[in-house]
């Protein structure tokens, strides 16, 4: 007797909310090591072309350099934030407060209207709630920051896996997704496409203002490399980004009568890092990356990547600096095909 499509179509639903189900508390990995493969798929296959088509070699040496670039970074920031912390007075956070507290300071003529609502603000801060807000905030990023590295290794063991399968799930899910190849091909480049110019532009975008900062830092006495990745991993946050960094270091040079420091620290931040190289260098690094890295040049409408980081990051944490940029561009995708086809009267 021939089966029933209906009832063949229900059982492959069935099994695949199971399956689903059963894989769970990896999706997001599973997820995010894919996208990072598709990210980096072009640099793949050049190291795929050196290695004379080697799959495994070129799978392994990919994910070894993304263990460097991720993994090492990360865990020497937390050692050595943990050094920091088995060592740190709690009395200089807190002389540090009640001398940002206790301030006197005088704005400009013109924005001296603002000058007594700031200054009845910072009399109203409560010294000890602030600490034992900062105490709390710490311990909560330092149990994730055990679940962060636990989730790294799982990213990094599927996105070893998709390197080296991608090209065999790629054909697959071409046998087994309801669509016209082309059609599907057009989705997966200009998913691949964007995403490789939001990663890399990103993350060079990220490495060139945390050595900006470091070498600033360096001439005060500071970890330089230390405070090169913890402004990095800030400037991927969007709105906040490295102010995150250079602002407690400037409040801190401040309250310890480095005055010039401390106008410095927050000078060259901002009109050096976030104007210069995130205005003016940024697009100088996306335009290089869409000529030299990926098959097709992408345009990349900064405004839409940006919220898409922050409804991200809002919803899925970290990695939702991943996560954002790819769900709305599958979704712009599947519009632009839409389009496409309904001119050609397929739909």
């Amino acid at each position: 007797m021939k089966t029933s499509k209906y009832f063949f179509i229900g059982f492959i639903l069935f099994v695949l909310v199971w399956v689903l189900y059963l894989f769970k508390p990896f999706l997001l990995t599973i997820a995010i090591g894919i996208l990072m493969a598709v990210s980096t798929a072009s640099l793949e296959r050049r190291i795929l072309a050196l290695t004379n088509a080697k799959r495994v070699l070129s799978a392994s040496l990919i994910t070894l350099f993304i263990c460097i670039f991720f993994l090492a970074p990360f865990l020497y920031a937390i050692i050595s934030l943990a050094k920091y912390a088995s060592g740190f007075d709690m009395t200089n956070v807190t002389n540090t407060l009640n001398y940002i507290k206790n301030y006197d300071f005088s704005l400009p003529e013109s924005f001296s209207f603002l000058e007594p609502k700031i200054k009845e603000f910072i009399a109203t801060l409560d010294i000890g709630t602030l600490i034992s807000k900062a105490l709390g905030y710490l311990s909560t990023i330092g149990k994730s920051s055990a679940g962060f590295i636990v989730d790294m290794g799982f990213i990094i063991v599927f996105y070893f896996f998709a390197n080296l399968y991608g090209t065999e799930l790629t054909t697959y899910l071409k046998k087994v997704v309801p669509m016209n190849s082309d059609e599907l091909d057009f989705i997966l480049t200009e998913v691949a496409n964007t995403m490789s110019v939001v990663v890399y532009s990103t993350l060079a975008n990220a490495v060139l203002q945390g050595m900006l900062f470091a070498i600033l830092v360096s001439f005060f006495g500071y970890d330089m490399l230390l405070m090169g990745i913890l402004f990095a991993i800030g400037s991927l946050i969007p709105l906040v980004g490295g102010a995150l960094v250079y602002v407690p270091i400037a409040l801190f040079e401040l309250a310890h009568g480095n005055t010039q420091g401390s106008i410095i620290i927050l000078s060259y931040s901002i009109i050096v890092i976030s104007v210069v190289a995130d205005t003016f260098v940024k697009p100088l690094i996306i335009k290089f990356i869409n000529e030299k890295m990926v098959k097709t040049p992408t345009k990349i409408n900064e405004m839409l990547i940006f919220f898409s980081m922050l409804a991200g990051i809002s919803t899925f944490g970290f990695w939702g600096v991943i996560l954002g940029p790819a769900i709305v561009t599958f979704f712009i995708s599947t519009i632009k095909l839409y389009v496409l086809l309904k001119e050609r009267a397929i739909v």
